[in-house]
């Protein structure tokens, strides 16, 4: 069998906020464990944004467990600026995370451990904790016609950033925060610009407190409690009416139009005969979880998702899924990380000690003394 580093108490799957919380914990846990990601550098999926997406333009970044960013440029961009944030933070706290390594397939080992098979051989684990995040499964939505545009389709995933839009027609499609901004950028530099999305959209004007955030999770929370797939934090904390997006809507950027019926070879269409010339159609339609290769294991349950408690995979208690459903903000990632590590400590005290009892000596009479 080809193997990895050796058996390891937890495999960690991602490195990016909740991956190297965990690590960070699991660490002060004094719990072995190896970090695998897939990414080529350290950054998450930061890495991956496009270069107008500057530091001051992200929403809520929340720092990792026991080291601040400080001092970051708002103007240069934030897969630079978390990106380096990260390996700064790999390097001090010493995670040595093994990239680029690609996951693709958590079975059932049997004895107890989990069989880890990677890019990199098969490690064998006691635990997993799963962070991979979303960023890898972009959500392309079906529509009629689709095969017929003679134009281009991009999803938030491959944006480019605003220059490459000049002087076209662009439809983006989706009513979040990637929307919003991808609209703000394209209509400086476009000929013409068209948002549509399913259901009206949410502004939040004035301040989004603790009480708000905790209210916001707990929808997330019900969701993936009854098994269902989670919907991000952001979905039901509505979009914040800044200055910037108080502009798009007085001048009409953001100017909201419902979804459209079909798409056709040149733009798209609406049943009541309507039309849309478009060279671009934009999907910012958001991500689904990066768990394919917990197939094996069979934790779905019949309405998609993965029933947890906290961060626990119900179906398997030797699963914690950190950074899925309530804990996909920054901040909930990091108290995430720190709750799977503690009941990942309780699991392998219970294996210790299920271990001490079977080791044989259990019930074995002491040999009599020999006489004198």
């Amino acid at each position: 069998m080809v193997r990895g580093a050796g058996d390891v108490d937890v495999v960690v799957v991602g490195a990016g906020q909740a991956g190297l919380s965990s690590a960070y914990h699991l660490a002060r846990a004094g719990i072995g464990h190896v970090v695998l990601d897939h990414a080529p550098h350290p950054g998450g999926a930061w890495q991956f944004r496009w270069p107008s997406l500057t530091y001051g333009k992200v929403h809520g970044m929340h720092a990792l467990p026991g080291m601040e960013l400080t001092g970051a440029d708002p103007l240069r961009p934030s897969s630079a600026v978390i990106g380096e944030y990260f390996a700064a933070y790999e390097e001090r706290f010493g995670l040595r995370v093994r990239r680029p390594v690609d996951v693709s397939a958590v079975r059932d080992g049997g004895d107890g451990q989990l069989r880890v098979e990677t890019s990199a051989g098969i490690w064998s684990a006691r635990a997993l904790i799963n962070a991979t995040g979303t960023w890898d499964r972009p959500f392309w939505p079906g529509y009629p016609g689709q095969e017929t545009f003679r134009g281009r389709r991009l999803h938030t995933a491959n944006y480019p950033g605003p220059q490459e839009f000049a002087g076209a027609r662009v439809v983006v499609v989706g009513g979040g925060t990637s929307a919003v901004q991808h609209l703000l950028e394209i209509a400086e530099v476009a000929s013409e610009t068209t948002w549509v999305t399913r259901r009206p959209p949410v502004f939040r004007d004035g301040s989004f407190g603790e009480a708000e955030g905790r209210a916001a999770v707990a929808l997330v929370d019900e969701r993936v409690r009854r098994g269902l797939p989670p919907q991000s934090v952001v979905s039901v904390t509505g979009l914040p009416l800044n200055e910037a997006v108080r502009a798009g809507l007085a001048s009409g950027v953001l100017d909201r139009q419902p979804m459209f019926d079909r798409i056709t070879a040149t733009g798209v269409a609406w049943a009541d005969g309507r039309q849309v010339e478009a060279d671009v159609i934009l999907w910012a339609t958001g991500f689904r979880a990066a768990i394919e290769h917990l197939a094996p294991l069979h934790l779905r349950e019949t309405g998609g998702g993965i029933r947890v408690e906290g961060t626990r995979a119900v179906r398997d208690e030797r699963i914690h899924l950190v950074g899925y459903g309530p804990s996909a903000s920054t901040i909930g990632a990091n108290r995430a990380g720190g709750a799977a590590v503690r009941e990942i400590r309780r699991l392998l005290a219970r294996g210790t000690e299920a271990a001490d009892r079977t080791d044989g000596t259990e019930g074995v009479l002491e040999p009599a003394a020999a006489p004198a």
